[in-house]
Parts: structure tokens; sequence; C-alpha cells
């Protein structure tokens, strides 16, 4: 019997995938490892995945067979731009280590073929530098996995060297994958890498989004069966702004056609949320739910869709070819502002901004109107822009050195 090539950690069949998922803030991280988690899975019958989360909401989340989680403490980032242990009454630095100490144990445990790290090289304050030195010393593949967009140069670089972080890709990475396209954006050129790096960047593509299998458990209101935008800010947490902005419109213009149901999210503060209800309640073209985790359901029912242009969201619009208004949020980061002018310029969403013109309702009012006569992304061709899991399984088949499937089952020994 022909089997495949021996993988890194010398089993002969039975890929193993650890996902490190970068997870101070929001859902982001946490939603695109999983959506590469579930395509490997679906992809490679006998592979196992394990991501590493400290997501405080990861167990509401399906993951597919072969899918499992490891949760760690978490951690929470403040108003002031520090961070505190989310649950735990220990100070950071003890959050730290213990979430350090967890995450080498599992590398050493599981024994991965290939680890992602999702967009820190050093994970946060330097957590995952011991995994990766121990794999290094395994034949562990180790890839990088950012976003299409970081930040602004004039921050992403000071950051960087402050972390320490381009040294450890220069030193522990065998590849980088950007889920996104070069002629979109280049997110690491201000970082100035030396060739043996930028050799091993790859563009996917951005990830494509499918609605899950299963039913939303969540019921939706009755404003869902007519032609409606949704308004979802993501995890919720920096959201506020584009929230009252929407429900400001619809009181000041009551020409707006298209009623609007608002996601919250999970993370969106109790108080202001109570506050939005009530605006919410008093009018007849606007109703909210708090969260849906299976919100791809409630996308493709959408006519159009008003988000702030986080990159799961952006990869959701294009999946399944909405009209999009994005209002990217510009503080502390400029990420979601600059893919919004990309996506603009490109003709795949309208853009509207507080960061050169007032945040007035008769803007926001306008822009909802425009919505029902805006073109589709699907009408501008831009070649490979959502074949990102296709380029993802093609780079983790050349990292494994794999010539076949992994189809056979795993052996009782090793």
């Amino acid at each position: 019997m022909d089997y495949p090539l021996p993988l890194p950690s010398g089993r002969q069949n039975g890929a193993r995938v650890l996902i490190y998922s970068h997870d101070t803030f929001g859902l982001g991280h946490l939603r695109r490892s999983r959506a590469i988690a579930n395509a490997i899975a679906e992809e490679r019958a006998d592979c196992s995945i394990v991501i590493i989360s400290g997501s405080p909401v990861i167990g509401n989340f399906e993951f597919g067979s072969g899918v499992d989680y490891i949760r760690i403490p978490g951690v929470t980032k403040l108003p002031d731009g520090d961070y505190r242990s989310l649950n735990l009454n220990v100070n950071l630095d003890e959050a730290v280590g213990l979430r350090q100490d967890l995450i080498l144990q599992a590398a050493q445990s599981f024994r991965p073929d290939v680890f992602i790290v999702d967009k820190e090289p050093t994970g946060f304050r330097g957590e995952v530098v011991p995994a990766l030195d121990y794999l290094e010393s395994q034949g562990c593949r180790r890839v990088l996995g950012i976003r299409d967009v970081m930040d602004e140069p004039a921050l992403l670089v000071p950051e960087w060297e402050r972390k320490g972080a381009k040294e450890i890709l220069v030193r522990s990475y065998d590849e980088v994958w950007v889920y996104g396209l070069e002629d979109v954006y280049r997110p690491l050129d201000a970082l100035d890498l030396p060739a043996t790096v930028t050799d091993r960047i790859t563009y996917t593509g951005y990830l494509r989004r499918e609605v899950p299998p299963t039913p939303s458990l969540t019921r939706y209101p009755k404003i869902t069966k007519q032609p409606f935008i949704l308004v979802t800010t993501g995890g919720g947490g920096d959201g506020d702004d584009l929230i009252d902005w929407v429900i400001s419109a619809y009181e000041h213009d009551a020409d707006i056609e298209m009623p609007a149901l608002i996601v919250f999210g999970p993370f969106v503060n109790r108080d202001m949320r109570r506050s939005f209800m009530e605006r919410i309640a008093r009018h007849p073209k606007l109703d909210a739910i708090a969260f849906d985790t299976k919100i791809e359901h409630l996308m493709q029912k959408a006519a159009a869709i008003v988000a702030m242009g986080g990159y799961n969201t952006f990869c959701e619009i294009l999946s399944f070819d909405k009209r999009a208004l994005i209002v990217p949020r510009t503080r502390p980061r400029l990420e979601q502002h600059i893919r919004a002018v990309a996506a603009e310029r490109l003709g795949l969403a309208s853009m509207l901004s507080d960061y050169d013109a007032a945040r007035t309702p008769d803007r926001m009012a306008l822009a909802l109107k425009g919505l029902a006569d805006q073109p589709r992304p699907s009408e501008v061709v831009i070649p490979g822009l959502l074949d990102g899991l296709d380029r993802v399984q093609e780079r983790l088949k050349s990292l494994l050195d794999i010539e076949q499937p992994f189809m056979a089952p795993r052996q009782a020994a090793e």
C-alpha cells in the first residue's frame, strides 16, 4: 500500500494543525480562525485542528468535525488602551504568564504539523514565542496569517519595533499568508522586510464565507420578512457611534424607504443598548436583536448591509454579494478606513466616514437611500478576489509535502 510522505511530526497520516487566535478584543480574529479551521477540516477528513483562544464566547460557535478549541484565560482592552485580565482576579503579567504556559503545553501535547498564528507574530505580549521556539525544534511549519490591512504605516512600524515583531517574523516563520489581494493593499510594505521574508509572502485573496448548514436559533423580527437593511457592528464593543448614527438618520428622515434591523453584538455596553432600544421601540422602521452566532443567515436575507468594515464582515459582504455601506472606525486605528477607501475605489462598496466630515443625520439618511441603486460587488470583476480558502489549502498541502489527501484512518499506534 502506498502512503503519503511522512508528516513533519513523523506520522504517516492524520495531519494536525494548531491555530492561535489573537483575541483580546471583539470577534474578528476568532471568526477568521474558525473559517480557516472549518475549511481545512471539510477538505481533509483525517486532519485534526485545534484553535487556542481566550474569547469568552468561543463556545457559542459551531465547529466542523475534526475541529476543537482550547479556551485560555481571557484578557480585555480598556478604554484607555491598556489591558487587564477578563475574569481572573490576577494582574495582567500573571494572566499572560498563565496563557503562555498553556499555549506551550498545548503545542507539546498536540504535536502539530503546522502552527498558524493570527495577526501578531509574537502573540499577545510575546505569549506565543516559547511555543514557536519549541515547535521549530520539532520540525513544525509555522505560518503567520494576517488580514489585508493591519494599520497605517505611521503606527504599525513603531508598534512592531516595540514588540520585536519584525525580528520574530524573520526568525521564526516559514510563511506569511495575507488574506487579501496585493492589488488592494500591501500591509507589510512599510516594515522594510528582507527579501528572505517577502519571498515567503502569499496573497491568498479574501476568505469566502458560506451560510451555516443548520438554521439559526435566533428568532428574527417581522421586519426581516420584507427587504431590509442589516446594521451590524461585529462584536459591538466599539459600534456605538454607528448605531447612534443610523438611528438618528431614521429619526431625522421619514422618507428612508427600507427598514433596518440592528444587531448589537455580544460586547455592546448594556446601558448604551438599553438607551438604543428605547429609541428603536419608538420608530416603526427599526428593530434590533442582541446577537446571532449565525449572522450569515441574516446577511443572506438582507437587501443591503451597513457595517463598520472589519475584515470578516467585508468578506461576508463580498461572499453574499450584498450592496453595502461601510462606516469605518477611525480611532484608535485606521485599518477599517483604509479598507473602506480601497473598497469604494474598486466599486465593491460605498463609504461614509466621520474622518473628514461631520456625523450628521442627513448624511447617513442620504447614504441609506442610495443603497437600493448601488451596484453589487459581483458587477466588478477582480480575479482571485474570494479565492482565499483555496489558496490556504494549496499552501497547507505544500507545507506538509503531501502527495495525496488525508483520507486514510489514523493508525492505532504512531
